[in-house]
């Protein structure tokens, strides 16, 4: 039985070792909501953590995005070594690697972000051996963009609703003064007659 165990114990410990301690959480971090004027561009920032010394050759990254209202994602860009944008559909010409891999940085830019682009983006990286522990979802919100004539108008609106009110204020302040005024002359003359009445 010994014997045995001499040889069974550095196997058992070859698969200990190498099984448990090979695949490992990766940690990833997003923000979880962004909003972005249309026609201008959107960071999405993605940056991870894994136990495992980081290198081009190894690392890699890709971005996935979910309509709303949809379940299913579709992946759009790919990173390895170099960048590998979308070469057709919706993101063709919007999306540009901006990351750092060796910082830990797997971030995307959207340029001239559309209302089409409303959704979920999830940022995906492996390091082997670590694996991807959590994915990094980001809700996109593409809102409209607000014109300097539109803000001209606003400010005219404003402006003149604050005026008609302040006119209002003042004719009702002038009144009040006038019948105080009005009032006071008609007891000033009833005082007056009454003196005169007594002489």
């Amino acid at each position: 039985m010994s014997r045995v165990w001499i040889y069974l114990f550095p196997a058992l410990c070859a698969l200990v070792l190498t099984g448990v301690h090979q695949v490992e959480g990766m940690e990833l971090f997003t923000s979880s909501e962004l909003e972005a004027v249309n026609g201008t561009d959107v960071w999405l920032k993605c940056t991870f953590k894994s136990t495992h010394p980081l290198s081009e050759e190894r690392v890699s990254v890709s971005w996935s995005f979910r309509p709303l209202g949809k379940t299913t994602e579709e992946t759009f860009f790919h990173y390895q070594k170099s960048a590998f944008p979308p070469e057709t559909g919706m993101f063709k010409g919007h999306a540009v690697w901006s990351g750092d891999i060796m910082r830990g940085d797997a971030s995307i830019t959207l340029q001239n972000v559309q209302f089409i682009f409303n959704g979920t983006y999830c940022c995906q990286v492996k390091n082997p051996p670590d694996i991807q522990g959590f994915v990094g979802e980001i809700s996109l919100r593409v809102v409209e963009k607000v014109s300097f004539s539109e803000i001209g108008i606003l400010a005219i609106a404003v402006g003149g609703s604050i005026g008609i009110v302040l006119l209002i204020l003042i004719i009702y302040i002038v009144v009040r003064v006038f019948r105080r005024q009005e009032g006071d002359m008609v007891v000033e003359m009833e005082n007056h007659k009454s003196k005169d009445q007594v002489l």
